[in-house]
């Protein structure tokens, strides 16, 4: 594969539109092309929501996994029935390392307190417009690691529907549509690919 050289870049503008819930920018930046002596000036929104992260809990001997169901107003307004949407467990990093924040969110979410993650991959889920980086974690549970009945914090006003699946029908909610979040797809489709369950 061959790599075309990388456009110079340099910010000259950064304004505040929002910072209601998190922060929203409106950025000025010149861009001059490879090859090109004559730089653009273009501007973008950027939504700054901090970095997240999320895992997979899988069980080889029961091949089973563990995700969540919440409202998600988004998913919503933008046709989404109920705005009701089956995940992985995910958080924002808020001051936290990424394997600290996905510990808390892991019992906060699903009641399962589990000591050995792994992380697997981080990615930009949505480098147009969004900044966040999520990083993507796997770890085994038992019944052995629940120590509370999960479902968030009320403080937060999460509702969270903690669901026990069988591997395989997770795996097919998939091309059934009733799984439609990229990050909880993409850690289906690596424990797929790498026969963790």
């Amino acid at each position: 594969m061959k790599v075309l050289p990388s456009p110079g870049v340099v910010v000259t503008g950064k304004q505040l539109l929002s910072d209601n819930w998190y922060k929203l920018y409106k950025y000025t930046f010149e861009i001059t092309p490879p090859g090109s002596t004559t730089a653009q000036i273009q501007s973008r929104e950027a939504y700054d929501r901090g970095n997240g992260a999320t895992i997979l809990l899988y069980n080889p001997e029961n091949k089973s996994v563990i995700l969540t169901r919440q409202f998600r107003l988004p998913t919503y307004i933008n046709g989404n029935t109920d705005g009701m949407l089956i995940e992985t467990c995910a958080g924002l990093l808020d001051q936290d390392n990424a394997e600290d924040c996905i510990r808390r969110e892991t019992e906060e979410e699903t009641g399962y307190r589990v000591s050995h993650v792994r992380k697997i991959f981080e990615t930009y889920m949505s480098p147009g417009s969004v900044t966040e980086i999520v990083h993507f974690f796997v770890a085994e549970y038992s019944h052995a690691h629940k120590v509370n009945e999960g479902g968030g914090l009320e403080e937060e006003h999460e509702n969270i529907q903690v669901l026990e699946l069988p591997f395989e029908e997770a795996y097919a909610m998939i091309g059934s549509g009733a799984i439609r979040d990229g990050k909880t797809i993409m850690l289906l489709q690596y424990a797929k690919l790498n026969s963790l369950v």
